[in-house]
């Protein structure tokens, strides 16, 4: 059972770093998605009404341990100043002078954010030495620690990890959600259950193929992963991206599924293009004749085709619990992006539970005009919920645990 945050006490006078996790999309400085800081929202604002002093941390983007204005935390401050209707302090360094004043200078119900954590590389450091150097620092910043941050927990870095073991720690209230949710996918969920996967690479997805094909009544695949099991099952998938190395691993969760019980449900169309570009030309053919499209070996499937996002969706809406995770097609593509709306809509229309898996999945939903509360759940971390899928411990979480 995680430590909550419910259990905290008399905050008054105290300063509470929270971990957030405000990996958000910037382009020329902007915030393109702000969902991963509205998801933060109610825990701020629980700690914020109990009168704590709030000291938020988190990492953008991936700076390799270099200060790097294109990953500042800036405008994260900004956009989370005018959610909250109230000041948020900015400190330009992490553990620096700033950031040590700016904790000092906290009222009751105050809130300041410091710069990115991983401007420094002890955060993501592989030495256990040097992550608990930087946790040390961190933790003169608070007495008290609020882990909120769920698209970091399966990773062991200072933040999440050793900082958790230096100070007082609670899980936040997205992380309690996010670990209810997920539970209810893995213990006792409600049928029928439906899985669909999508997204690049087969690869990423075995581990979780493998941990849920016992628990689930049917898997939809799309996205790039299917051409991998088309060819496993001896069609010719042309210039698609394929995992050849992968094809024997497939056939055996193929038959799996088959002595499971569990229907493993494929495209029976795919929309073969030219080229990948948004202008590229296409045309819909059947998924055993992707080579005979008139692009010949050159062709390349981009999304699954009308007939089977229509099969797909069906499937979805008639199911009682959901969890989706990987786009259907290159939805960035309008023309493209056909497969995606389509199972994103179904979601939508769940009586259920839907849930969205983070990730690519998150951003496509947001990209194709769905609002967040359309669904059951979005997850906040598609790393760390297909790692909780895929049954493995996750120390972020581990460290939480009473």
């Amino acid at each position: 059972m995680l430590r909550s945050i419910k259990s905290l006490q008399d905050l008054g006078g105290k300063r509470v770093i929270l971990r957030c996790d405000f990996n958000v999309p910037l382009s020329d400085g902007q915030i393109t998605d702000d969902g991963r800081i509205r998801a933060a929202l109610p825990t701020i604002k629980h700690l914020i009404a109990a009168g704590a002093r709030l000291v938020i941390c988190s990492h953008l983007g991936r700076p390799e341990g270099q200060v790097n204005p294109d990953f500042s935390l800036e405008p994260v401050a900004t956009r989370l100043e005018e959610l909250l209707g109230q000041p948020v302090v900015f400190s330009s360094d992490t553990i620096g002078a700033q950031a040590k004043a700016a904790s000092k200078l906290l009222e009751d119900g105050g809130v300041a954010l410091i710069e990115n954590l991983r401007f420094s590389p002890l955060e993501t450091s592989s030495d256990q030495a040097e992550r608990e150097e930087f946790a040390k620092s961190l933790a003169e910043l608070g007495d008290v620690l609020v882990s909120d941050g769920f698209g970091v927990v399966h990773r062991k870095q200072a933040s999440v990890y050793e900082l958790a073991k230096l100070l007082p720690s609670y899980a936040g209230l997205l992380i309690e959600r996010e670990v209810e949710v997920l539970r209810s996918l893995t213990e006792n969920p409600e049928r029928p259950y439906c899985v669909v996967l999508g997204g690049s690479k087969v690869s990423d997805k075995l581990a979780v193929i493998e941990n849920l094909l016992p628990k689930v009544d049917k898997l939809l695949v799309g996205g790039g992963m299917v051409f991998t099991l088309l060819a496993a099952k001896g069609h010719d998938v042309a210039s698609s991206l394929l995992e050849s190395d992968q094809l024997e691993i497939v056939r055996g969760f193929l038959a799996q599924a088959d002595q499971l019980g569990v229907e493993i449900l494929l495209p029976s169309d795919i929309v073969v293009a030219n080229g990948f570009s948004k202008d590229a030309e296409f045309e819909t053919v059947a998924a055993d004749r992707i080579a005979e499209s008139r692009f010949g070996v050159s062709g390349i499937g981009l999304d699954i085709g009308p007939e089977s996002a229509k099969t797909f969706a069906e499937v979805v809406r008639s199911s009682k619990t959901v969890f989706w995770n990987g786009p259907m097609g290159v939805f960035e593509f309008e023309n493209f992006s056909h497969g995606t709306r389509a199972v994103a809509q179904a979601l939508t229309e769940v009586e259920g539970l839907s849930v969205v898996g983070g990730g690519d999945s998150a951003s496509a939903v947001r990209a194709l005009g769905f609002t967040d509360d359309a669904f059951g759940h979005i997850s906040t971390g598609g790393g760390a919920s297909l790692e909780y899928l895929e049954g493995k411990k996750l120390p972020g979480l581990e460290v939480l645990d009473d």
